[in-house]
């Protein structure tokens, strides 16, 4: 499986930016896909994912009503819809994925996902 990541940019506190993951090389009734950020000088943390079947979506606390994940069967992607975006929110964003669906537990943890994409920038300037 390969991930390609693309939407990030620079924005304008306070505006919306859209990521998107697009997948390809296999296709799974089930599976997880995951966004992760790392911004400078700090490590990589988990933004949210969306589990299938079932579309379960997860979110970490400071991205909770500002972002949403969701994923396009026809086009074999995940997208992540930032809104309201901060200056903190300025990161390199990855997407990641799993053929399985990760249990609830581990939907937070860079080690239940196996599949990795290349970042993509997002900067958001004060």
């Amino acid at each position: 499986v390969q991930l390609q990541a693309s939407g990030g940019g620079l924005v304008q506190t306070g505006g919306s930016l859209r990521l998107s993951c697009a997948a390809s090389g296999s296709t799974s009734s089930s599976g997880t896909v995951g966004w992760f950020r790392q911004a400078p000088g700090k490590e990589r943390e988990f933004v949210a994912t969306i589990r299938w079947p079932g579309m379960s979506t997860f979110y970490s606390d400071s991205v909770k009503g500002r972002f949403t994940i969701s994923r396009d069967i026809a086009k074999t992607a995940v997208d992540l819809q930032m809104n309201s975006l901060k200056p903190e929110d300025t990161a390199v964003y990855y997407c990641a994925a799993s053929s399985t669906r990760i249990i609830n537990s581990q939907v937070r943890s860079e080690d239940a996902y196996y599949y990795w994409g290349q970042g993509t920038l997002v900067t958001v300037s004060s």
